[in-house]
């Protein structure tokens, strides 16, 4: 197996991008040094699926994107170049929106508990029928006799007819199914789902049989030797993640790479005991982008936070705020999950405690809990500690909050249906509709990331690499993905803001005063979201505007405040997307394109800093399509679009970049730190990790490392104000040697300036022979 020294990620389509596709692209890859090809899933998806997530049969190859074939010769090409393959799989939940497509559901639809697949899916059998929501206002149940079978319908949907049970009309037809068609709004569902999402119900992996029937196909590419490892997803979701990842890599053997959607809270550590070389990235991301961002900027956003939002957006006000968003979620779209969880509690506590008062117990002890789970080693406290704290706010609960105990110590289902419940809770209400309603600095709202804690020092950013090199060598690091809220650049140029505070709180103003935002919170998100995508050159075409009105669209309605997916608002998502045009074709757009043009080139910097650290940073890197070069992502599905490789092939051909803000800066960055990494493996993924600084007036502006013995990586950092004040003889002192820096050619030894250093490029790449 080829080593892993770096990844890239590919979307994969049916409708649009193949495996057979990204066969055609091993060339281009391959070129530009990477060691491994990591897909998107590549089980059998819903029909026209996008993203490969509603698995609908996990025993076989997409057809759609090429089948087992194509997987095959695919991973033959790789093998063939010296690369190799990585796979990401969808252990929690399959696709069950059309049933016809998912054979173990419908199955078990058309036989209820005598399905021979009724154990697969975690089912409240206690409620009898299996509620299914998905009836609306109108009254359109049907039976449908066109087919071999004859199936109730609803408008597209179909639901198998039991054997026997035909006969009469809809209704009569209906009252005789296992399952029971139920209004969408009804809060009544029969089977866990992934978070609140209906038409993904979950699997029970904790039973051998599911796990060996939905890892069938995935054993049989070890058997052959078609993949190198697997990216699991949200394994949290689990009723024992660390069981089955224990399973997992007893089948994937000793060797191969695992790396897990495990969403690490702040200051979490992963927990050693399991058996994966590390998580997907979001922590290192968090320190990435952290590094680059200016503190002083704090106190002048936070305040103007507070005048536009009534609160400060700091630490304090969103703890409150994501306590109260908890419980809001968990008497809310939850309310199944915890309904489910209050009635094990009971039974297996076994008392008679008062069920309102259970569920306001589970409510307020959830509500605190700062983790997506309290069963791994370094979060075991954190339930403890809560309960702690319910007791002392509501001593009326104590009878409640015993039986809740109780049950979580027998260890049995209530506790494993508690961390479920946990996890769904914490990206519910933070990630899904906090980091939607704060805006003091969204480059801070990703996945796992703090939004109170403005940036990372240069100190905590080493302490936290070399933590990574010494005890996750081989985890995985990223700076975009398929779920991250905005790309990369866009990340990066919102973060200049932080250098440029005052400016922007003057600017916010002044915008305001000429187009006033439907509503002020709202505005202060959207105003650095259209910053973070504004074009440097011209303003926004027809395309951007469509791609802002549709993220402003998702952005309100997670936010739940003004509009939601449950109660959409029309009339208020018609005006803000009618302030968007204002702002495009207003008097606000000349000086949108003003301070974008003086800010843009920063947040490149940033962006090549950022990059650089990544790909020659502790753990094994992995580059979102497209995003060796400048990119513009927003949320998915904004951040599935076609890449054009086309363009990356040709500039691939001549990366010279004249400046940082230049097209193909960022490829050169990306091609030379990835072939560096693949030539010198040793130095990265098992090497050692130290600090290199600088000395001098400006030395704060200088961040970079050593790995191993012969690499070196120095990137700027705060560059607006150093445009503003030079470097001022700030120096750099080399270990001993002859250096060259891959991006530029140039050679160094000894002291050297960093005016010299970082003369062309922002960022340098040095290597000793």
């Amino acid at each position: 197996m080829a080593a892993i020294t770096g990844t890239y990620r590919l979307q994969l389509r049916g409708d649009a991008f193949t495996l057979d596709d990204a066969r055609e692209l091993a060339d281009y890859l391959d070129d530009l040094g990477v060691s491994h090809l990591y897909l998107s899933p590549v089980l059998s998806a819903a029909t026209g699926s996008t993203h490969g997530y509603d698995v609908t049969d996990p025993t076989t190859v997409s057809l759609q994107l090429g089948g087992r074939e194509s997987l095959a010769a695919l991973a033959s090409e790789l093998r063939e170049r010296g690369m190799g393959l990585i796979v990401d799989l969808v252990p929690n939940h399959v696709g069950v929106a059309d049933p016809r497509q998912n054979p173990w559901w419908w199955d078990v639809l058309r036989h209820g508990r005598t399905s021979e697949y009724a154990s697969y899916f975690d089912i409240d059998w206690d409620q009898g029928r299996i509620a299914i929501p998905v009836l609306g206002d109108d009254a359109g149940l049907t039976v449908d006799r066109t087919g071999p079978e004859p199936a109730l319908a609803y408008h597209e949907h179909r639901y198998p007819i039991a054997p026997g049970t035909d006969g009469g009309d809809a209704t009569a037809v209906h009252s005789r199914q296992a399952y029971k068609l139920v209004d969408w709004r009804s809060g009544r569902v029969g089977y866990r789902r992934f978070f609140t999402v209906n038409e993904l119900a979950a699997l029970r992996q904790e039973d051998p049989a599911v796990f060996e029937a939905s890892h069938r196909e995935v054993r049989s590419w070890m058997s052959d030797g078609l993949v190198d490892g697997v990216r699991i997803d949200h394994p949290d979701g689990l009723a024992d993640p660390a069981g089955y990842l224990r399973r997992l890599r007893r089948l994937l053997g000793p060797d191969r790479w695992l790396v897990i959607e495990k969403i690490l809270a702040p200051g979490e550590p992963l927990d050693p005991a399991l058996p994966v070389d590390g998580t997907t990235g979001y922590d290192a991301l968090g320190e990435l982008t952290g590094v680059f961002l200016d503190p002083a900027g704090a106190q002048e956003l936070t305040e103007l936070h507070r005048r536009r939002t009534g609160d400060r957006g700091d630490t304090e006000s969103l703890r409150r705020s994501e306590r109260e968003l908890k419980r809001e979620v968990l008497r809310g779209g939850l309310a199944p999950e915890v309904r489910r969880l209050v009635g094990v509690v009971r039974r297996e506590s076994t008392t008679d405690v008062d069920p309102d008062a259970l569920t306001s117990a589970v409510v307020e002890t959830l509500a605190l809990i700062p983790h997506y789970r309290t069963d791994y080693g370094p979060t075991s406290g954190a339930l403890r500690e809560a309960i702690g704290v319910v007791s002392e706010e509501h001593p009326e609960l104590a009878g409640a909050l015993s039986a809740l105990s109780a049950a979580v110590r027998s260890n049995g289902e209530a506790a494993a249906r508690l961390q479920q419940v946990c996890g769904a809770a914490m990206a519910k209400a933070v990630e899904d509709r906090l980091f939607y309603r704060t805006a003091r600095l969204i480059s801070l709202q990703e996945v796992g990331g703090d939004p109170g804690r403005f940036g990372v020092s240069v100190a905590q950013f080493h302490l936290a690499q070399a933590r990574r090199a010494r005890d996750w060598p081989a985890a995985m690091t990223t700076l975009s993905t398929h779920d991250t809220k905005r790309g990369e650049d866009v990340r990066a140029r919102i973060g200049v803001l932080s250098q440029a505070a005052g400016l922007w709180a003057r600017r916010v103003g002044e915008w305001e005063a000429l187009s006033p935002s439907p509503d002020p919170a709202t505005g202060l998100f959207l105003w650095q979201t259209m910053f973070g995508v504004w074009p440097v050159v011209g303003g926004p075409d027809a395309t951007v505007r469509d791609r802002l009105h549709a993220y402003a669209e998702k952005a309100v309605r997670e936010s739940g405040v003004r509009t939601s997916w449950e109660r959409v608002d029309a009339g208020f998502e018609s005006r803000v997307c009618a302030w968007i045009d204002e702002v495009i074709d207003g008097p606000v757009a000349a000086s949108m394109s003003d301070l974008v043009g003086r800010l843009a080139p920063h947040g490149r910097i940033d962006s090549l800093g950022q990059k650089l650290l990544q790909l020659a940073g502790p753990g094994i890197p992995d580059v979102y399509q497209g995003t060796e070069l400048w990119e513009d992502s927003l949320v998915d599905p904004d951040n599935r679009r076609l890449v054009d490789f086309g363009v990356r092939r040709r500039l691939a051909a001549d990366p010279r970049p004249v400046s940082a803000v230049d097209a193909v800066a960022k490829l050169l960055v990306t091609r030379s730190a990835l072939r560096l990494r693949r030539e010198r493996p040793s130095s990265f993924v098992g090497g050692s990790y130290a600090p290199v600084s600088a000395h001098g007036d400006a030395a704060s502006h200088l961040v970079g490392f050593l790995r191993g013995e012969d690499v070196i990586a120095v990137a700027t950092r705060h560059s607006l104000g150093l445009a503003e004040r030079g470097w001022r003889g700030t120096s750099v002192t080399l270990p001993p040697g002859t250096w060259t820096d891959r991006l530029t050619g140039n050679v160094f030894t000894g002291e050297v300036r960093a005016a010299d250093l970082l003369d062309r490029l922002p960022v340098a790449l040095l290597a000793r022979p």
